[in-house]
């Protein structure tokens, strides 16, 4: 049996959605997922994203923090390059300082954008290079340990914010093996070197003062419904969304432009982002993450909830925990 079970909040925009509902989605999400045991909701950065709400991830933590009580809620992740690290430390600083030993937070190296965006963001084509030594000064900020001399993360120093390592590469997996920390891999979008990072992330691993042995987490696509073929429908909606928002941003497509996409070359490549995609009933569902669980060796999922509805959602979560067995909260 695999262990802990996460999620990941896209803070999907639906059709005929806005904003403000999907953030209403993401607190009913939470406390449902807080009522069922889960272990934590991770948000994820992402800008000029038409149907994805988190841009300003720290806010969105902080508004769904207020209307739970209990879970871990964090950023799976923040594009780190994209801000200094003093300011994601003072951001997270004051997440924790107002809902102790609630916030985690995830780190990417990602732009989480496009060039355009990436230049309205005027963020440096090279800040990546930076990242490691920037997690580095961010974990010291958070530790009350500067490395910037008479620079202090105020709120921030001292609560000693978890980081996590979040990744699709070798690159993350050997960084937080190397610092010691916690890795999260994105195999829910990027499954290629799922196995190789999770080999690699075990073999260097390095203890430090966060972690005394590895912790891998590795996400995977998740829609339980009542029957296979509600699954199924809902399934191939959100294949069919997906490719949409890839290949025609901004236009509709109908169900047969979609599948015709779905059928060339670029729509295969996108379909291979959601390999690891676990839809059915919720006997199949588990089935399928304890294999996944055990062919990946970690030690938690973090379960993304794609159907196209809230209600849908909500029912995702509810049945796999109903054939979960108890986790650790």
């Amino acid at each position: 049996m695999h262990g802990p079970l996460s999620i990941l909040d896209l803070a999907i925009v639906g059709r005929g959605e806005t904003a403000a509902d999907a953030f209403s989605n993401s607190v009913a999400l939470a406390r449902r997922a807080e009522s069922r045991g889960y272990e934590r909701v991770w948000y994820a950065e992402h800008h000029n994203m038409a149907s994805i709400a988190s841009s300003a991830t720290s806010v969105l933590i902080a508004h769904v923090a207020a209307h739970t009580a209990t879970i871990r809620l964090g950023a799976g992740g923040v594009m780190l390059p994209n801000h200094s690290p003093l300011t994601i430390a003072e951001q997270f600083g004051t997440l924790a300082t107002l809902h102790p030993g609630r916030i985690d937070l995830g780190l990417g190296r990602a732009p989480g954008s496009d060039q355009n965006t990436m230049r309205a963001m005027r963020r440096d084509a090279h800040s990546s290079d930076r990242f490691p030594e920037d997690v580095l000064e961010l974990q010291g900020y958070l530790r009350g340990e500067s490395r910037i001399p008479g620079v202090d993360a105020v709120p921030g120093a001292g609560t000693n914010v978890p980081l996590y390592i979040l990744g699709s590469s070798l690159f993350g997996a050997r960084l937080a093996a190397q610092l010691g920390l916690p890795y999260a891999f994105a195999s829910h979008f990027a499954p290629g070197a799922l196995l190789d990072a999770m080999a690699l992330y075990r073999r260097e691993f390095r203890p430090s003062e966060q972690l005394a042995e590895p912790y891998a987490i590795a996400g995977v696509n998740v829609i339980a419904a009542d029957t296979d073929d509600d699954a199924q429908a809902q399934w191939e909606t959100v294949r069919r969304w997906r490719i949409a928002r890839f290949v025609t941003p901004g236009r509709d497509l109908s169900d047969d432009e979609a599948d015709a996409l779905l059928r060339s070359p670029q729509g295969q490549q996108i379909a291979q982002m959601m390999h690891y995609s676990a839809v059915g009933t919720p006997e199949k569902v588990k089935a399928y993450l304890d294999e996944f669980a055990a062919l990946a060796g970690v030690d938690e999922l973090i379960t993304a909830h794609s159907s196209p509805t809230i209600d849908e959602r909500l029912h995702s979560v509810d049945l796999l925990a109903d054939v979960n067995e108890p986790v650790t909260v």
